[in-house]
């Protein structure tokens, strides 16, 4: 699943020391995998040979331009919801005419920008939205294609914050609206091109059944849209899940830390075998806008312990990294495993509180979790930390953001600096007296 694994005790991504990048770049940073990005595309690509597909890689998960460059080479799509996603696809080497726009609130400035590059389809998540496009599209004397995303109704069966497929969540028009809206569309709205449908119904995703509802429910629809519509594709979103415990050499000590409970896999193998008949008969082009799935395990977060603190109820281990640089523990409750860079020589576990600098009572990483004993200056790296950490990083208490390193085999190379104290106030002005 992923590329991060102890040789000689030492831990590495692909063929690299990660204490060397520590060492010589410093800490909190960002270290990622090509190899294992690389691999998770290949692999759900090649499960979907017996349908015209195409990946759209969901660019808010990471969108460092050497990881978009990455997947771009691949023959990767890009799933936009800004436009300035859409400006980082084209500097990577991306296409437009590759990318889906998705998202609630396009402003009439990013709707301009994707129509001037020729974007591939705008998913439009509201009737409002619809006619709005149609206007501005008439304006500038184009037709705006278009793919109205369906919301079917399903649970996910995940945290509710990343849930997005129910009657309660802002995203998409409801299932029984949509035949009305697709007619509404070819009737009253000239400078709108149909080309698809879309749904997304949530994300991390450890089972195949919600997306099995998803597509039952969902493809009767599109066939009815298919014919009197001519539709081109069908995008059935993302969401697939991925494991947050893994070995990392050929045995499994228990101090990699207990594994949630709702952390079970989800294979591509199962994933292709369940959709793969559902969606062939369709006869359409089948875009599928995997984020995490694609960068999460590819991704490291490495920190410094500074001190270690024994308090009246717990012991806490005071790190480098805050929720500044990965807030996923704070906001979404979200498990990372965290391993010493340097394997311990021990089985004894003690229960701590892996902690950040951050003055926030919610700044950490971890709670109540069983290690091996660790000791002020030792590097930890907190895995699984690909998709929605740098991409969710603040500068919150004055913090500059870290480097992330993209690694290839034995070579690391610096995809983005660190930032200095001057680039924090870059920008910045002091009005005059």
């Amino acid at each position: 699943m992923h590329s991060f694994r102890y040789i000689q005790n030492r831990l590495h991504c692909e063929s690299t020391d990660l204490e060397s990048l520590a060492q010589k770049h410093g800490t909190p940073l960002y270290v990622y995998s090509k190899e294992t990005i690389t691999s998770h595309f290949t692999r759900l690509d090649g499960a979907l040979n017996e349908v015209d597909h195409l990946i759209c890689y969901a660019v808010k998960a990471n969108s460092n331009l050497a990881v978009l460059h990455t997947i771009a080479k691949l023959g990767g799509g890009f799933d936009i919801v800004s436009g300035g996603e859409l400006f980082r696809v084209l500097k990577a080497g991306g296409s437009a005419s590759k990318c889906t726009f998705a998202g609630v609130g396009k402003t009439r400035g990013e709707i301009e920008f994707a129509l001037h590059e020729g974007i591939y389809s705008f998913n439009a998540e509201s009737e409002s939205e619809l006619r709005h496009l149609n206007q501005i599209a008439g304006d500038l004397g184009k037709k705006a294609p278009v793919a109205l995303r369906v919301n079917p109704n399903v649970d996910a069966g995940t945290h509710a914050k990343i849930t997005t497929g129910k009657k309660e969540n802002k995203f998409g028009v409801e299932f029984e609206r949509v035949i009305d809206a697709y007619a509404a569309v070819a009737q009253d709205c000239p400078h709108l091109e149909i080309r698809g449908v879309q749904m997304h119904i949530g994300s991390q995703l450890t089972s195949i059944d919600p997306f099995v509802q998803a597509v039952q429910k969902v493809a009767p629809l599109v066939e009815q849209l298919k014919e009197k519509h001519q539709l081109q594709f069908f995008s059935i979103g993302g969401g697939i899940g991925i494991v947050y415990r893994e070995s990392l050499d050929s045995g499994d000590p228990s101090w990699w830390g207990d594994k949630p409970e709702s952390d079970r896999p989800l294979t591509i193998g199962a994933y292709a075998s369940a959709l793969v008949p559902l969606l062939a008969p369709l006869k359409l082009r089948i875009l599928l806008e995997p984020g995490r799935f694609m960068v999460g395990n590819a991704g490291a977060l490495l920190t410094k312990v500074l001190h270690l603190k024994q308090g009246g109820a717990k012991k806490f281990v005071i790190v480098d990294a805050g929720m500044n640089d990965l807030i996923r523990p704070t906001l979404y409750e979200g498990w990372h495993q965290i391993a010493p860079l340097n394997k311990p020589a021990t089985n004894t576990l003690e229960k701590v509180d892996v902690v950040g600098p951050i003055c926030e009572t919610g700044d950490f990483l971890a709670q109540d979790r069983e290690l091996p004993p660790v000791h002020e200056g030792d590097t930890l790296a907190v895995l699984s930390a690909g998709a929605y950490g740098f991409t969710m990083a603040s500068n919150y208490n004055t913090r500059p953001m870290p480097a992330e390193i993209l690694v290839d085999g034995t070579k690391a190379h610096v995809v983005r600096e660190r930032q200095t104290l001057d680039d924090l106030i870059r920008g910045e002005h002091i009005p005059s007296d």
